[in-house]
């Protein structure tokens, strides 16, 4: 009970924080919020001292930003969230109706997720009601094609393609559910590739425990042990899914940006450049408590499903030794990603030739030219050393960090739902407003939130392995805390999670990407590929090949992820033997070392 106590304190102290620092943004990037209003107000207004100073005083900034902030919560303790500094109208039925949008986009994303998910995981499936999973080939390269995809693009595609030239669906504005279809593809197709993998990742384990080889051998139908074994493996995947469901209700500002959807993300990055506080403190506080119920929901449907066997610590290790997967497909995709760099590398990306503007792929330009007649291969190979060297350095980052603070999860757990909370896009601006803007920007404001849901992996997979046969063996045999975490528990957890870390590899990549995209990343001329996107993406219809090579190298970078992910597995550890001039066993000693049995 005391734990409880206390890390709700802690997860409420991070929540104040988190508020109280949104609010303070004016004054921590230095600037005057009564000039901001003025200009969103009336930009034609000569900003007079006079005027400034009546403005300061109807929006009460002349007492500073904490009797500002004081104000507002105590507001909102009365149910009153302020009214807008901008349009002057009320932020709580504005913030709740955008809400209401984003919360039914969401729903609807989920459920492409979930399809798309199962797409994912279908051979595997198959396979492992006809007990043949252990021998099957790892693939994945279209998961990892559709996971790598731009949000941003795959929504510029599908509004320009279906929603315009074919006519099939509505591609702007927001007046029905038949609105929802195109941006809920958008952003459920890329979500539901990552969960699918995933997934993909337990279910061998799932369909080789004891349970699934006496449910075959009584003759149950396959299909029903393959729901079984997907009902087997989804608790380890709901602190995650968890996540996506924060991050595609506030995360998804370019997709509402482009469909031009009134959602929460969209209304909280418009009001964090107008410094519109009421709305933005309004906005993210909304989020952090769609956060906690989130995670108060993913833990209570894991109790329910996994029942008491967690608390008993009567489950059996999803993570097998197995040897590791080799094939060819990750150094073709890597070769092929190297060729393209290297080749790009060797042009200049900044010589201008307005005679060869939008010119398709040809022996001259490879992958055409943009609307100034700039070679594209010599821009997608320099911004490779931009986009890649920095996303893998911040994968890296994320990935020690994750694991360090899963390792403690009473105190990442709250700190995770606050984090996770934050888009990348308002990060950017909390991390330009406390640093200043610049070339870190961008990799700073996706390294602070990188790391969440690995924390949360890490954390999931360790409690379901200390609740596995095996490792309660092993204590039982006088293991102690180190020699289980060292030796039993992290070579079970590292694997998957370093997996999920270079699944997420092309996430980060793409986060950098939509911040280009927005303009709070890399400005022109950079060849950063969010950059490439954006400037060529007002000529998809005509040039669509200034889209598509920057796209299709992020999807190759996709690809080369998940296939060498696909290598990375826990490997098998030879029994020691007795030694033959005794002819005796060691007791504790060996029976600790062995492979536990749980995990074959």
């Amino acid at each position: 009970m005391r734990q409880r106590v206390a890390t709700a304190a802690w997860r409420a102290v991070l929540a104040a924080g988190l508020v109280c620092g949104i609010g303070l943004l004016p004054w921590l990037t230095r600037t005057d919020p009564a000039h901001t209003v003025l200009k969103a107000r009336s930009a034609d207004r000569d900003p007079t001292p006079a005027v400034l100073a009546g403005i300061r005083e109807q929006l009460g900034l002349d007492g500073g930003p904490l009797r500002l902030l004081g104000r507002w919560l105590g507001g909102l303790a009365h149910g009153d969230a302020g009214q807008s500094w901008i349009s002057g109208n009320d932020v709580l039925p504005d913030v709740l109706q955008a809400l209401g949008a984003s919360l039914l986009l969401m729903t609807v994303a989920l459920l492409v997720a979930a399809f798309t998910a199962g797409a994912v995981c279908a051979r595997t499936l198959r396979l492992g009601a006809r007990r043949r999973v252990d021998g099957r080939r790892r693939g994945g390269t279209g998961s990892a094609v559709v996971a790598a995809l731009p949000e941003f693009l795959v929504a510029s595609v599908l509004a320009t393609v279906v929603g315009v030239q074919l006519g099939w669906l509505p591609a702007l504005g927001w007046y029905g559910p038949q609105w929802t279809v195109l941006p809920a593809l958008a952003l459920g197709l890329p979500a539901g590739a990552v969960l699918g993998r995933l997934l993909d990742d337990l279910l061998p384990g799932a369909f080789g425990e004891p349970w699934a080889v006496a449910a075959a051998a009584r003759g149950l139908p396959g299909r029903r042990v393959a729901r079984q074994a997907v009902r087997r493996c989804v608790p380890a995947l709901l602190p995650n899914l968890g996540l996506f469901v924060v991050g595609l209700t506030g995360g998804a500002v370019a997709v509402e940006q482009i469909f031009d959807i009134p959602g929460l993300g969209r209304t909280t990055l418009q009001a964090a450049l107008a410094q519109d506080l009421p709305v933005l403190q309004t906005g993210t506080l909304a989020l952090l408590l769609l956060a906690a119920f989130a995670t108060l929901a993913t833990r209570l449907a894991g109790r329910l499903l996994t029942g008491p066997a967690l608390r008993d610590g009567a489950l059996s290790s999803l993570h097998r030794p197995a040897p590791p997967a080799r094939g060819l497909l990750p150094l073709l995709h890597g070769g092929a990603l190297l060729v393209v760099v290297a080749c790009g590398l060797a042009r200049d990306p900044l010589a201008l030739d307005t005679g060869q503007r939008l010119q398709p792929p040809s022996l001259a330009h490879p992958f055409g030219t943009d609307a100034l007649g700039r070679d594209l291969l010599a821009r997608v190979g320099h911004g490779a050393l931009d986009t890649l060297l920095l996303a893998s350095a911040i994968t890296a980052a994320a990935l020690l960090t994750g694991v360090l603070l899963g390792l403690v999860p009473r105190v990442s757990a709250p700190l995770v739902d606050t984090v996770n909370a934050v888009p990348p896009v308002l990060a950017a601006l909390l991390v330009t407003a406390v640093a200043g803007s610049g070339a870190a920007t961008p990799a700073l404001a996706v390294g602070a939130v990188a790391w969440a849901p690995l924390a949360t992996h890490t954390a999931s997979l360790l409690r379901q392995e200390r609740a596995t046969l095996h490792i309660t063996a092993t204590r039982g045999l006088g293991a102690g805390r180190r020699y289980l975490l060292r030796r039993e528990l992290l070579p079970a957890v590292l694997p998957p999670v370093t997996r999920h870390a270079l699944l997420r590899l092309p996430g980060v990549a793409l986060a950098l990407a939509s911040l280009g995209f927005l303009g709070l990343g890399a400005q022109p001329p950079s060849p950063e590929w969010g950059l490439l996107l954006a400037e060529n993406q007002p000529y998809a219809e005509r040039a669509p090949w200034a889209v598509l090579a920057p796209a299709a190298v992020l999807a190759l970078l996709g690809a080369l992820a998940v296939t060498a992910a696909g290598g990375l597995r826990r490997p098998r550890r030879a029994p020691r033997r007795t030694p033959p001039d005794t002819g005796r066993r060691q007791p504790t000693a060996i029976a600790v070392e062995k492979e536990p049995a749980g995990a074959r």
